[in-house]
């Protein structure tokens, strides 16, 4: 397994993480992502280790802290192997003080995940959400107590928009506090947009690239045809998925497809793992989170690495897959001595 340097932090990390979202089935939501419970995940876990993963990723939302709760037990034991990240910010509960990055909200949802999971610290603390509320020296104040009290090792965000991350390393840097090292974020070769404002930042700031849903919510993962209907078992279909059908454009994606179909039957692998180890090949990507409903699924996803795809094959996709860009972006684009875009190749 291949380790990158997480942003600008001393962390080394797999470029492949296991997230948990599929843990639990709490509601109807998380139900439709899997409902694995503690044996099957102890299982995932060890598979994951024997394959060099040891970085694990939740969220106290996930199925209202089940999904911590469940890791919590498949890691017993096992502790000091590995890497955790979790996640506040969005609602937990009732009342209006149950969300946010509050103070608050912070202190009393870091309790919360340490005692779920089972441990005395989180590795990678994450704002799951910007809380354009409550005051960005607040919540950068209060996450930099947690690293200094050692119940966090560094922090990172998610989701966030370029002023949002901009601003907050900003201000961190002004009192000298602990940076964001790490941005979770959603891309894939469904949706690029990434690539136009917090790829370039990343880059300037040398803030590392989480990604999560590689597959678009399971759309890339071989099942979805041109002129076929929705399989029923998906996801989609069920209605668990993260990214709304709206942030698709229909024939770009499948345009897309048919290129991941040539390049699957020219590696030999699935067209999951060609899309996955095409964000291995981006700048600032330092891990791709890796879900699956059972061993099976998450086994053929640890065999996205290994094996790096040719600059041919990832020009081919890009060529499908690209998207026209919205302004200020195609103005920017318009002078790219002045405005040079992220290289690719």
């Amino acid at each position: 397994m291949e380790y990158r340097q997480l942003g600008a932090s001393g962390l080394q990390v797999p470029v492949l993480s296991f997230g948990t979202a599929t843990f639990g089935g709490g509601s109807d939501f998380f139900k439709a992502w899997g409902s694995t419970q503690v044996a099957e995940a102890t299982r995932m876990v060890n598979l994951c280790l024997d394959a060099g993963v040891n970085f694990f990723d939740t969220a106290d939302v996930y199925s209202g802290g089940m999904a911590e709760e469940i890791l919590g037990k498949a890691i017993e034991g096992k502790r000091d192997q590995l890497i955790i990240s979790t996640k506040a910010t969005f609602p937990f509960g009732k009342g209006p003080n149950n969300q946010g990055s509050s103070r608050h909200h912070l202190l009393r949802q870091i309790e919360g995940s340490l005692q779920r999971l089972g441990t005395d610290y989180i590795d990678v603390y994450h704002m799951h959400g910007f809380d354009g509320v409550t005051p960005v020296e607040e919540t950068l104040r209060t996450l930099d107590d947690l690293i200094q009290s050692g119940k966090v090792r560094y922090i990172a965000c998610s989701n966030f928009s370029g002023w949002h991350l901009m601003k907050s390393l900003a201000v961190a840097d002004k009192y000298g506090w602990n940076r964001y090292v790490a941005h979770q974020v959603y891309y894939s070769l469904a949706n690029r947009e990434f690539e136009w404002e917090l790829m370039p930042l990343g880059i300037d700031q040398r803030v590392g690239s989480i990604v999560w849903s590689p597959l678009a919510a399971g759309r890339l993962g071989g099942k979805f045809r041109r002129n076929q209907p929705v399989p029923p078992e998906t996801r989609i279909a069920q209605g668990g998925s993260p990214v709304p059908e709206s942030a698709l454009r229909e024939e770009i994606f499948y345009n897309t497809i048919d290129a991941l179909d040539e390049v699957a039957a020219e590696t030999g692998k699935t067209i999951a793992q060609v899309a996955i180890n095409w964000l291995l090949q981006r700048p600032t990507v330092s891990s791709v989170i890796i879900g699956a409903r059972n061993e099976e699924q998450l086994k053929q996803n640890l065999e996205a690495v290994g094996w790096n795809l040719t600059t041919d094959q990832v020009k081919k996709l890009d060529a499908a897959s690209e998207v026209p860009t919205i302004y200020p972006y195609w103005h920017q684009q318009q002078n790219l001595t002045l405005n040079p875009p992220p290289v690719f190749y």
